[in-house]
């Protein structure tokens, strides 16, 4: 183990600084939240050995909207370089801190969206559309919507919304609901709204020199809108699984809510005691409560959505 992570270590190290840097800068570590493009082959039972199609078929779009996120995440550092460099953080990111030279850093924001969305129209035309949305939305947010209150956090929390329907488009769908785009919806907003207090919290009266739009919010503003989006990914995820039939001729996804609940108030906690939650993805790949939590919740609905209806069948004869 150790002498296989040693070997990685040294081929990363004999890597052109600029590839690194490249690599760096197309974020591989936030490609965990097109994750949410695998929630309606999850929820809506296509997960399925007779039938690998659907998860191969999201997997695809996956790797696809990998592609495209990382050419926004390069475009975002090209056009915040002189802001970034004011950042006690973002200072050390490739591009602001020199490692990735500008002209190399354009043409991979050239290229990268054009393999993405080739990739996409090849593959299927409905989810070329939702990526070149979710492209387009990013060019909109980096050069405009980013600087305009209330509607920069909305516009961030879409993206995960895009990722739900990039997964629809590509499967044949029969059970999802249409709560789920409401109940994720919000949650997605939770998470930008946290983003935003906890960079006003990190750079403080020096707010606006790095993200000009912080100069629109206050932590008051902020706490209020965090405690509005929590109740509403809360209710609305808990009434999504009210409704939503599953075996016995019950709702037993009622047992997943308290896993999404604790989920929810564990990044309160981390936003508020511990002040963590700038990066929602880094937060949950290091708080190991809210990494259990979500994998609890991952597991119980795989339970309840494909385990317990194969014992009905059973039960049943």
């Amino acid at each position: 183990m150790e002498s296989s992570i040693s070997n990685s270590f040294i081929l990363w190290r004999i890597l052109p600084a600029w590839l690194r840097g490249l690599i760096r800068t197309m974020r591989p570590k936030q490609w965990i939240k097109n994750g949410f493009i695998f929630i309606p082959v999850l929820f809506d039972r296509k997960i399925s050995l007779n039938n690998p199609q659907p998860l191969i078929n999201a997997m695809i779009a996956f790797g696809l909207f990998c592609l495209m996120s990382s050419a926004v995440y390069v475009l975002n550092d090209l056009v915040d370089v002189q802001r970034d460099q004011a950042h006690p953080k973002k200072k050390f990111r490739p591009i602001a801190s020199g490692q990735l030279p500008i002209p190399i850093a354009r043409i991979a924001a050239i290229i990268l969206p054009i393999i993405a969305f080739g990739g996409a129209l090849f593959f299927n035309v409905p989810l070329a559309i939702v990526i070149a949305l979710y492209y387009l939305k990013d060019l909109a947010y980096s050069f405009y919507l980013k600087n305009v209150v209330v509607l920069d956090v909305l516009v961030l929390a879409s993206g995960f919304i895009l990722r739900i329907v990039a997964g629809v488009v590509v499967i044949t769908v029969t059970n999802f609901s249409a709560w789920m785009y409401l109940c994720w919806g919000m949650l997605a907003l939770f998470l930008a709204v946290g983003k935003r207090r906890q960079e006003l919290v990190l750079m403080g009266s020096d707010a606006g020199s790095t993200r000009k739009i912080l100069k629109e919010y206050n932590i008051d503003l902020l706490n209020d809108m965090l405690r509005m989006v929590m109740t509403g990914s809360i209710m609305s995820y808990s009434l999504y699984a009210i409704e939503a039939r599953t075996s016995f001729g019950g709702q037993l996804m009622i047992f997943t809510i308290p896993f999404m609940i604790y989920g929810v108030f564990r990044y309160m906690y981390l936003i508020h005691v511990k002040g963590e939650g700038g990066a929602p993805d880094e937060v949950l790949l290091k708080d190991k409560p809210l990494l259990a939590s979500v994998i609890l919740f991952v597991l119980a609905s795989g339970v309840i959505i494909y385990v317990i209806p194969v014992v009905e069948r059973i039960v049943m004869r």
